[in-house]
């Protein structure tokens, strides 16, 4: 649900004065979103993929795997919060003790009734606008994942990936990295 102040664009300075409630604020384009808290599903699919990319990361120390609540801070009037994100080792100086200041390389949002559209679109938008390098999109009802890489200044359709059709879910950002889908959605 969006909340609007038809006066002006909302910002970051605005974001951090909202009360904390249990349900998940973002600013896009200036405008305030709200979305409940995750069902048990989402959190599964979340928590599935984060193990898999962490014990991947701990081993070939390429960057950081940062997880929901993690503020990212893409522009003045953009703040999101991605369910996962990963800021590769080159590009650390963006991560704060507070939030990250910046695209990270890859950002996951594992889709919801509720944020279906969102992120499809406005959320993609915004990711292509501020140079996120890849985006994945897994969604748990279909257990398919599609995937977008930057070529350019767009993101464009990588993969479009199932686990019925026993696919992996791989990167460049994390060269050897190949996850089933089935596992990810186990």
């Amino acid at each position: 649900m969006a909340v609007r102040d038809l006066a002006r664009k909302l910002t970051y300075e605005d974001y951090v004065l909202i009360p904390e409630d249990g349900g998940r604020h973002e600013i896009l384009d200036g405008e305030h979103y709200v979305t409940a808290s995750p069902f048990i599903r989402h959190q599964d699919v979340v928590s599935n993929l984060h193990f898999a990319l962490s014990v991947f990361n701990r081993t070939h120390r390429l960057g950081k795997i940062l997880l929901a609540p993690t503020d990212v801070i893409l522009s003045p009037h953009d703040v999101v919060v991605p369910d996962l994100i990963f800021v590769s080792n080159e590009r650390l100086d963006i991560v704060s003790e507070k939030n990250v200041q910046g695209a990270p390389d890859l950002i996951v949002e594992v889709l919801s009734k509720g944020t279906r559209q969102r992120d499809e679109g406005l959320k993609l938008h915004l990711y292509e606008r501020y140079g996120v390098r890849e985006y994945w999109m897994l969604d748990p009802d279909r257990r398919t994942a599609k995937v977008f890489r930057r070529v350019g200044k767009r993101l464009q359709p990588a993969a479009s990936l199932s686990a019925e059709s026993g696919d992996l879910l791989a990167t460049p950002l994390l060269p050897g990295l190949a996850v089933p889908l089935v596992e990810i959605f186990a």
